[in-house]
């Protein structure tokens, strides 16, 4: 079978993150992403690190597997032809410029939609093109305060915090792919391209879900609660002998069988803590009365006891534990393959399983310009052509 994306062309500008996390789900899904660099050094994201191997950034692999790179010099009016040429075959094209760069380089969506009508234009930025910040330059760290996120992150007496990864460009990436996949549908029933307008802010906007809710409904500011849920307790981790443990008590039949296995069901007996509301209102009390007993085991044994009893629990884990996990082996969710620079190397897998029509890791991240002679063949331009623009340094 045919993966989902097979026979859908993109032409790719991004760089970074959210624009590359996008088309690298979209090749995943069998999508041609022909992704432009400039010629001098590629995507930016190509100089970050350490670690590289072999020169390669490890941080750039990490969301660049699945693509045909092309080097292009934008500048010159012949790379434009070309790239007008690639846009011409496309059904897709994606950017992540900041707001006016586009207008410069003539690659606006109705400059873009002069050269293919039906075209699919993804714009990913921080704010949006019609948001009144829309020109100010965005990274994820940015949006992540300036969406509220950072404020409802971390410890009431600890400073704001930001989330591990660069979830605001994650998210904008999936969006992106969203916003593309259902343009495309849409293609199908009417024949008509349109544009996709993906904002970081938005998107982060977007999982504040019941902490919006929350504000919207009493207007009522929510504050950073740690690792504690603010509407389910117990709902987090407690100390224990050898590290952490993580318990999510999230009703009160859970709570019945928690209290049961701790040998504790006179907290029943007490008001503050007889029901999810109550308990929701004296966490902290509730707190060190658990740590008083979770204390006295290690991580595991609570681990055991508790999953025996059906009370949902979990282990702190560091990135080493998760990534040689049984589950991670099954999954196909850590692959090896060999790159033509770096040797062997260690990618993530495809989340999404299909039974069908799975994705897959067909291609390792390219190597910066390792496609332009083959994409350049194929629009219709001789070695000879080729071999003048390397000379002309237009590609």
């Amino acid at each position: 079978m045919q993966k989902p994306l097979a026979g859908i062309k993109v032409v790719d500008l991004s760089r970074f993150i959210a624009g590359p996390y996008c088309t690298m789900k979209l090749g995943d899904m069998g999508a041609e992403v022909i992704k432009i660099e400039t010629p001098e050094r590629g995507d930016d994201s190509r100089a970050l690190g350490p670690p590289f191997l072999n020169g390669e950034s490890a941080y750039y692999m990490s969301f660049n597997r699945n693509k045909k790179s092309v080097t292009l010099n934008m500048r010159e009016e012949k790379g434009k032809e070309i790239l007008r040429k690639l846009i011409s075959e496309a059904d897709v094209f994606i950017e992540n410029f900041r707001i006016g760069v586009t207008e410069k380089m003539g690659l606006t969506y109705d400059d873009v939609k002069k050269i293919k009508e039906d075209i699919i234009y993804c714009s990913v930025t921080g704010y949006g093109h019609n948001s009144p910040y829309r020109e100010k330059p965005s990274f994820d760290v940015m949006i992540q305060g300036e969406a509220g996120l950072m404020s409802i992150t971390g410890f009431p007496d600890g400073p704001p915090q930001r989330v591990g990864v660069a979830i605001a460009d994650l998210l904008g990436g999936f969006h992106a792919v969203e916003g593309i996949l259902l343009a495309l549908l849409v293609r199908n029933q009417t024949g008509k391209g349109q544009f996709v307008d993906v904002s970081l802010m938005d998107s982060i906007i977007s999982i504040l879900t019941y902490q919006a809710g929350n504000f919207l409904a009493t207007g009522e500011v929510p504050q950073r609660v740690g690792n504690r849920h603010p509407m389910i307790t117990p709902y987090e981790s407690f100390e224990t002998k050898d590290g952490y443990v993580i318990f999510a008590v999230g009703n009160q039949r859970l709570w019945e069988n928690f209290i049961k296995v701790l040998g504790r069901e006179d907290l029943n007996e007490d008001p503050r803590f007889a029901d999810m509301k109550s308990r929701n209102q004296n966490p902290a009390e509730l707190k060190e009365i658990l740590e008083e007993i979770t204390r006295t085991k290690n991580t595991d044994e609570w681990v055991e006891i508790m999953e025996k009893e059906g009370v949902p629990c979990g282990r702190i884990r560091t990135l080493d534990q998760v990534l040689t996990d049984p589950h991670v082996d099954v999954r196909e969710m850590v692959l090896e393959k060999e790159h033509p620079t770096a040797g062997m190397i260690k990618l993530t897998g495809v989340p999404t399983k299909l039974s069908l029509t799975p994705g897959e890791v067909s291609a390792v991240p390219p190597t910066l310009g390792q496609h332009t002679d083959e994409v350049l063949s194929k629009l219709g331009y001789s070695k000879d052509d080729i071999k003048t623009f390397r000379d002309k340094k237009i590609v």
